[in-house]
């Protein structure tokens, strides 16, 4: 691509946005702005588009958002004979104005359009897709990114992530499209809602959503009358609404939000960046649980699909990691639904492969199935898909990764913070009523399993010739798995690329039936487990540890000698 003549088109032609219009003008006389906009385009995969905000074919904008929609338009109308699409955004900046531009292009290529008329949760996108059996979902959205990033996430007709291969065949149909020369179409939005080719989503939606969200209740009633005692922040986010409702409607009498975080605001002004994984995130809240000295704090991100939690102890709050609180809400779905008689026969969980290995035992307790899948919550969508198609759908109870992920029950096909936040909150509760705290129940867990401690690294490679060495490490890692960690024999060891997991006492192989993923994953004598696989949008390779010791200070050491071990295994 040739910068200088892609920036003189853009400059001509880009004039629908004033603020692409003076960023264009400013970058006249500067050659690296220029290339950082223009030397490449944004690439749709299956998560859609994400790039910064901004002018030129690497980022996000109106005319980004046009194409790919075009693209979009395109392949759905080879496909069905008459498409319809339900779109909704977050918080962030521009967000409803993509939105609604992505409903003008659809909208003028005759596929049907439901737009929410207010920012709304993806989980919620994710349940419309089914409920007004559309083909295809938009969710504009960056997630958990800094403020300057924008997105543009893509769903299929069983309301899962759009799979690779229609990814690949969405992004061919983009390839085809100029971003001024008249192939991308356009209506005005109001002529579109005048015509009834776009439509808002109506409110019988939301409460449709929020009835099955309430479904997944485990013990219903148990937080009315309870104490219970939340600190609640949607990050300036799509949370704010729904995760209010839900609290409302279960009984939650005493919630208390963050009032810098609570209205929707995309610049994200209280934290670097509005991710409940860390710690600066939560300042607010945690300062806010510690002033009215709250048994909970829950914290979900800007499109309100993840969510962090800190839980009350005697020494202040502590910060739960994704994986402690998918542990404990697993054993409460398992062991209420058993309780209370509601637990199928033959139940299945789901989790990806970088989850911790301490969801496996509490599994075993319950007599539940647990899939292992690739890492990305549409894996965990598709295996609730798989069940559907045998009208075994009620066998899935829990889904969740490490990365503050969760779903319960078969309504969404993506990770959904409001339903997390309401089994949180009912959790709570009912141990409370049993006279234990969050931090009880999980040092319980620990107590009973041993504790497992999970540590990720990641190891940079820069440039072109990182990349090789990247991929030569992968290469050298599958000629010759390692036959101890850290004094820990290998037990078993799975290619996820070529598709064999192998049993290295005995020398036998299975076939892994998911999709080929560069990842390996190495079980440990003891439980143990350490995992190693590229990063997909970094120059990096991440090693995932889990350790098991007798106690935390155990478990923390044993990770920290693994590390080290992988560091040399791998020769980096």
């Amino acid at each position: 691509m040739n910068i200088g003549t892609a920036y003189e088109n853009w400059l001509k032609n880009a004039k629908d946005d004033e603020d692409l219009i003076r960023e264009l003008e400013s970058i006249a006389e500067d050659e690296h702005e220029k290339y950082e906009r223009f030397y490449t385009e944004l690439k749709f995969g299956t998560a859609g588009l994400r790039g910064i905000i901004g002018a030129g074919t690497n980022r996000m904008n109106i005319y980004t958002v046009r194409r790919a929609t075009q693209g979009l338009a395109n392949f759905l109308k080879s496909k069905y004979d008459n498409p319809s699409v339900a779109i909704s955004h977050d918080s962030r900046i521009k967000a409803d104005l993509f939105a609604r531009e992505a409903a003008r292009v659809l909208g003028a290529n005759g596929v049907k359009v439901y737009i929410s008329k207010e920012l709304e949760p993806t989980p919620v996108v994710s349940f419309a897709v089914r409920e007004l059996k559309t083909q295809a979902g938009i969710m504009v959205t960056a997630s958990h990114n800094p403020a300057k990033y924008n997105g543009y996430k893509c769903y299929g007709s069983d309301g899962c992530q759009m799979t690779d291969v229609n990814a690949n065949a969405v992004f061919d149909e983009i390839c085809k499209v100029d971003y001024f020369n008249g192939d991308i179409k356009l209506i005005s939005f109001e002529e579109g809602l005048e015509s009834g080719i776009i439509e808002f989503v109506g409110e019988e939606v939301y409460e449709s959503y929020l009835a099955k969200v309430q479904e997944q209740s485990v013990h219903a009633g148990v937080c009315k009358g309870s104490g219970l005692k939340v600190v609640y922040t949607p990050l300036n986010g799509a949370g704010n609404k729904l995760v209010r409702e839900i609290f409302k409607r279960i009984g939650v009498e005493n919630v208390i939000v963050v009032p810098e975080q609570e209205m929707p605001d995309g610049n994200f002004t209280t934290c670097p960046s509005p991710n409940p994984e860390i710690k600066e995130a939560l300042s607010l809240g945690l300062a806010l649980c510690e002033k009215e000295q709250a048994d909970l704090l829950i914290a979900t991100d800007p499109d309100s699909d993840r969510v962090g939690i800190a839980v009350k102890t005697e020494k202040g709050y502590r910060l739960m990691s994704g994986n402690e609180t998918g542990i404990m809400l697993m054993n409460y779905v398992l062991s209420g639904r058993k309780e209370n008689g509601t637990l199928p026969e033959k139940p299945v969980a789901v989790k990806t492969v970088v989850t911790s290995k301490l969801v496996e035992r509490v599994c075993e307790k319950y007599g539940c199935e647990l899939k292992t899948v690739l890492t990305g919550f549409k894996y965990i969508g598709e295996q609730i898909l798989h069940l559907e198609e045998k009208h075994e759908e009620y066998r899935y109870v829990f889904g969740f990764e490490e990365s503050y992920g969760y779903l319960a029950g078969s309504y969404v096909r993506d990770k959904d913070a409001v339903v997390a936040s309401m089994l949180i909150c009912e959790m709570a509760a009912y141990y409370r009523t049993k006279g234990k705290s969050l931090n009880e129940v999980m040092n319980d867990l620990y107590d009973e399993f041993g504790y497992y401690f999970n540590k990720t690294e990641a190891f940079e490679f820069d440039g072109s010739a990182g990349m090789q060495r990247m991929a030569d490490i992968m290469s050298k890692m599958r000629e010759s798995h390692p036959k101890e960690i850290a004094g820990y024999k290998v037990v078993v060891a799975s290619d996820y690329l070529k598709s064999v997991t192998k049993d290295m006492v005995n020398g036998t192989e299975e076939v892994i039936d998911l999709p080929k993923s560069n990842v390996l994953a190495y079980s440990l004598e003891g439980g143990g487990a350490a995992i190693v696989r590229p990063s997909g949008t970094e120059p990096k390779i991440k090693v995932y540890i889990t350790a098991v010791g007798t106690s935390e200070k155990d478990a923390r050491a044993i990770a920290d000698n693994m590390i080290q071990a992988m560091v040399k295994t791998l020769g980096i």
